[in-house]
């Protein structure tokens, strides 16, 4: 009952703080990635997943690790961005690592475009009084990109085994 209450709120919950705090900060707290990832084992752990499909889980997350801390290196991502995907990762596996990425993409390229979008129209008056929108709205401004990582964990996590158990 409580596994299941995990499974239902944990990670959602978590990814919609990210999203939220990446659009209102433009920052992504470590705790969020530390949360998940602890979720996750004791999750693994109560639900009695296997060592070697655990393994596979943490090499999922520590291969998105080293390409987002490169992505990260290079300038085109944020630290906590990196940080997200591989804790996200850690909770998709492998078996859904690959829509999950593609999802993050495709969120990803139509956010860019939202702001660029945003930002060529002058901020309304109402609006310009508003300390995130004016960090949200700057030409040189990054891109909250977290929030496209958490759309896309969002719409894969219901066909994981994680929600598949609930429903047995």
């Amino acid at each position: 009952m409580v596994a299941d209450a995990v499974r239902m709120l944990l990670f959602p919950a978590l990814m919609a703080f990210a999203a939220s705090s990446d659009l209102l900060t433009m920052t992504i707290s470590n705790r969020v990635s530390l949360i998940l990832a602890a979720g996750f084992f004791a999750l693994a752990f109560a639900s009695g997943m296997s060592v070697m499909d655990v393994a596979y889980h943490v090499a999922a997350s520590a291969i998105v690790l080293v390409a987002a801390f490169a992505c990260f290196a290079r300038g085109w991502i944020g630290g906590g961005d990196a940080k997200l995907a591989a804790a996200t990762a850690l909770w998709l596996g492998f078996d859904h690592l690959l829509p999950y990425l593609l999802y993050a993409s495709l969120f990803g390229g139509v956010l860019t475009l939202l702001l660029i979008q945003f930002r060529m129209a002058p901020l309304p008056a109402v609006l310009a009084g508003q300390e995130w929108l004016q960090r949200l709205h700057r030409k040189d401004g990054g891109v909250p990109y977290g929030i496209a990582l958490a759309a896309a964990a969002l719409a894969i996590y219901p066909d994981t085994s994680w929600m598949k158990a609930i429903a047995m």
